[in-house]
């Protein structure tokens, strides 16, 4: 219930007011049955701008810290992910990625779209990095099509790190489906994996028209980190006066 109020009544309406998303291909989205939305992540923002243009409910596998964080902000973050029936997936340690398969089957198996990013991470760059291979898992294990979907704009409006979002012009822009039957009972072959989550990716990229860097977004942005921390390491500090 509280998923629609924030949808029509509290939250959709006013990002679309402020946003003015252009929408593309939302044709492209099944009006019923289960799907896979696999996008580019490039802005907190995301969270709310695509449920908010979707005719039908979407849910997302949202990282566990979004439920668990302190103070006021976090007790807010954490109420509304859960009230709007988003799913706490830890992303420590090795089960991880098999929890985060099985409730995202858990999820199609109930017919309903599932939303996920497969780089894993928001870019800290704004460039488009390698996707991991749990999407191409739920979709040959679910046997259903994958929604290509570009978010546009995004990281201007609200990069990383930036609390308040800017307005900036948004694009959300979705592509045909992709129909990966072909590889059906495959999905324990690893080449097939990285071959599926190669096309999701290439076409996210195709409509995104990002960079895109053949690297895990997590460890591209820790050898950032690691590189600045290094460079300020190496500044002359300057004499007292």
């Amino acid at each position: 219930m509280f998923y629609y109020l924030l949808k029509y009544v509290l939250l959709g309406p006013l990002l679309r007011l402020v946003f003015r998303p252009r929408i593309e291909g939302l044709e492209h989205v099944p009006s019923s049955g289960a799907a896979i939305v696999a996008g580019n992540h490039l802005s907190f923002s995301d969270h709310f701008l695509m449920p908010a243009i979707l005719k039908r409910r979407i849910t997302f596998l949202a990282k566990a810290e979004y439920f668990t964080g302190p103070g006021v902000k976090g007790r807010l973050t954490a109420f509304f992910f859960r009230s709007a029936g988003q799913i706490p997936v830890d992303r420590s340690g090795k089960d991880a990625g098999q929890a985060a398969i099985r409730e995202g089957l858990g999820v199609l198996s109930r017919g309903e779209l599932l939303g996920i990013y497969p780089e894993g991470t928001r870019s800290h760059d704004g460039r488009l990095y390698k996707g991991k291979v749990g999407v191409a898992v739920m979709a040959l294990k679910a046997g259903i099509p994958v929604i290509p979907c570009a978010m546009i704009g995004t990281f201007e409006a609200q990069p990383p790190g930036k609390v308040v979002p800017r307005i900036h012009p948004v694009v959300i822009r979705f592509g045909k489906p992709l129909d990966f039957s072909r590889y059906a009972g495959l999905e324990d072959e690893k080449a097939i994996l990285r071959a599926v989550t190669d096309e999701i990716m290439y076409t996210i990229l195709s409509l995104s028209e990002q960079e895109y860097v053949d690297q895990y977004a997590a460890v591209a942005k820790a050898e950032d980190a690691e590189r600045k921390a290094a460079e300020k390491r190496r500044l002359p500090r300057l004499p007292l006066s």
